[in-house]
């Protein structure tokens, strides 16, 4: 819960979960990026790969450092985990609660509220 409250920019539990059009969609946009312009094609593939396995990376839980040892990831700590309890632990999802959000706050007019008052008395 504290790793996924520390880390924002997290959206999926493993970069195996991210969503295809997403993937695609990142693979374009690098592809356009100008300093790839002189490249030969074959190694701008591998470039592009590698930046989108970055971002993808970045944005998977499992692949994230993990906050109380930032010397392994999530997944580190949770495969350690299984090794001392001897129970096998997986994380399948995860939700986010950012405070005050979905909470619809009331729209009122000032003036509008002032005159229906001075209406009332």
């Amino acid at each position: 819960a504290m790793q996924i409250a520390a880390s924002p920019s997290v959206e999926y539990v493993a970069p195996e979960d991210a969503p295809a059009d997403f993937v695609e969609a990142e693979k374009a946009a690098e592809m356009q990026k100008e300093d790839l312009a002189s490249k030969p094609e074959n190694i701008r593939e591998k470039i592009v790969q590698g930046r989108v396995d970055k971002i993808v990376n970045e944005r998977a839980l499992l692949e994230q450092a993990w906050i109380m040892d930032n010397n392994k990831t999530v997944g580190d700590a949770i495969t350690e985990a299984v090794a001392s309890i001897g129970e096998n632990i997986k994380v399948r999802r995860f939700s986010r609660y950012v405070l005050g959000e979905g909470i619809e706050k009331k729209q009122e007019n000032f003036a509008d509220e002032v005159a229906a008052q001075m209406k009332s008395t």
